[in-house]
């Protein structure tokens, strides 16, 4: 067999083959979805993407005969060092053929990559970072990922592990049966019901949705809360102002705005609840293109969608008890289930928030799917 050379990718030419490397090798794969090819590299462009004002990122791909076999990217952001005071860099957009010594050949690549950076611990995979994809799926292959999360066979993580990464967090996904509360909420649990309500008459809890025709300056509410609300999580690095800007721009083409919902105490936002349609379910007809024909099938699957994710929630700690998150389950649900929706996802939750996890249970939400993020030293 011939021998395996990691080559760093330095141009536009070479960034577009690591985008185009899994489409090879998902190709008979009934459950990965293709992203659009053309916001895949905006989203990695440092001339694009927001992210790349506070970090820097090397690509490398691993070829063979001339031919892509695998790819991974190291990456080096100060602003989560500066938070967490560690030296930890980051790995990611890793993808390989089912041989260990391409794995292990791309992960050297980018774990030194880090090393000469002086960063002592490589953690990842993170695509790029925390706000985006997060983790390698451990459990729950048998069946398509949701909107904005990853997707991989089994045998990455017996490649990584055999390389020498260990467990440093698992992030859960959670799915709740929607249709299943009634057209009218009858079978919500009375539990839920019972604290919304008193949200809004003992705390006077008000909810509107977000105004999409304004949603600069919506963005501006969402922003304290976001950060605060956030702040304690695990690796949590706030995003800049330009990187909310560049995520409400990327999420305006898919939201519903009935599915989004500010809270007010006082007239003061307090919380934020996001959903966002699966549009997992339409890019699985698209092959990565809108164009020539991507967008009728667009339009054609959308009316389709059957499922949610709830990307965002989050309420400032100061009122986390006065009910706010029960009325978003409440009111979130009741527009579902008007809209003809069957499920949701609820994703990513950190495996040891367990005031989070708690209240989805008591909706009625399981855990199906296991996302792990790993770590090493890199000397």
């Amino acid at each position: 067999m011939a021998a395996i050379h990691i080559e760093p990718v330095t141009t536009i030419a070479d960034r577009k083959k690591v985008i185009l490397f899994p489409f090879g090798l998902y190709r008979d794969h009934p459950y990965w979805v293709p992203p659009l090819i053309g916001e895949r590299m905006r989203h990695y462009d440092p001339h694009h993407n927001p992210f790349f004002e506070h970090a820097t990122m090397q690509m490398f791909r691993a070829v063979r005969d001339g031919q892509t076999v695998g790819t991974i990217a190291a990456i080096d952001d100060p602003r989560h060092r500066e938070i967490w005071h560690d030296s930890v860099g980051f790995f990611g957009i890793f993808e390989t053929v089912e041989e260990y010594e391409v794995a292990a050949a791309l992960l050297t690549a980018a774990r030194e990559w880090l090393a000469e950076r002086g960063i002592s611990t490589m953690r990842g995979p993170m695509n790029l970072n925390i706000n985006d994809e997060v983790g390698l799926l451990i459990d729950g292959f048998d069946g398509r990922p949701v909107i904005m999360m990853p997707y991989n066979p089994p045998y990455y993580q017996t490649f990584l592990e055999r390389y020498g990464l260990t467990k440093a967090k698992d992030v859960l996904a959670f799915k709740i049966d929607v249709a299943r509360f009634g057209p009218n909420l009858e079978n919500m649990p009375t539990q839920v019901k019972r604290v919304a309500r008193l949200a809004q008459e003992r705390y006077g809890i008000e909810m509107r949705h977000v105004d999409l025709k304004h949603l600069e300056d919506e963005v501006e509410l969402v922003k304290p809360i976001y950060r605060q609300a956030w702040a304690k999580n695990w690796g949590a690095v706030p995003m800049t102002d330009a990187e909310f800007t560049y995520l409400a721009h990327s999420l305006k083409p898919v939201l519903d705005p009935d599915l989004t919902y500010l809270a007010f105490y006082q007239g003061e936002p307090i919380g934020a609840f996001l959903t966002v349609p699966d549009f997992n379910q339409v890019a699985v007809h698209l092959n990565g293109r809108l164009l020539p024909f991507g967008w009728l099938k667009f339009l054609w699957h959308k009316r389709r969608i059957t499922g949610l994710r709830v990307l965002i929630m989050g309420v400032l700690e100061e009122h986390r008890l006065k009910g706010v998150e029960a009325l978003f389950y409440q009111e979130g649900c009741r527009i579902a289930v008007s809209k003809g929706y069957e499920w949701a996802e609820m994703s990513w939750i950190l495996e040891d928030n367990y005031k989070m996890i708690r209240g989805i249970e008591a909706m009625g939400g399981h855990a199906y799917r296991t996302y792990r993020v790993y770590e090493m030293t890199t000397r």
